[in-house]
């Protein structure tokens, strides 16, 4: 059974409230989804267990964290081996400029969102941290000009079942 195929009413309202704002408190969120808080943090714990809650994470700024521009790098690797992606992969998320970092299908085999100060950093970035790499084949580098999320839930979860 998937985690998913176990989700009510109750649960869908606690993602979708905890999607709109992590740092709401249980009396509250119980008071939205109309549960007692006793309950409402037990189910929280539950998603958790269930791998459906991943982590609580803040919406950042980055322009005063020094990092004013974003881009995405396309990434082709010179042949596919899990040992290769695994690498790659294990390496760009220890650089420091790296936001994140996308397997994909298509042309180029990952994407990797990065947050730099300058256009000087990036090309050095990509210069230094991308094109080096043995494994890696070419990259692309595309400017993010502008970035929104969702900050709800997609209408096309798994049904709600009847407890």
């Amino acid at each position: 059974m998937r985690a998913g195929d176990d989700l009510d009413r109750h649960d869908r309202e606690i993602l979708a409230a905890l999607r709109r704002n992590a740092r709401t408190s249980n009396k509250r969120l119980a008071e939205m989804v109309g549960l007692a808080p006793s309950t409402c943090l037990e189910r929280v714990r539950r998603l958790v267990e269930l791998g459906v809650l991943r982590g609580f994470h803040a919406d950042l700024d980055l322009a005063p964290l020094d990092m004013g521009m974003q881009a995405m790098i396309a990434v082709r690797m010179r042949e596919h081996s899990r040992e290769l992606v695994d690498s790659f992969r294990a390496y760009a998320l220890t650089l420091p400029q790296v936001l994140g970092v996308f397997h994909v299908s298509g042309a180029d085999d990952f994407l990797v969102h990065v947050g730099v100060r300058d256009a000087h950093e990036l090309r050095d970035l990509a210069l230094d941290a991308f094109t080096t790499r043995p494994e890696v084949d070419r990259i692309e580098t595309r400017l993010i000009f502008e970035h929104m999320s969702s900050w709800t839930l997609p209408d096309r979860l798994p049904p709600v079942s009847d407890r």
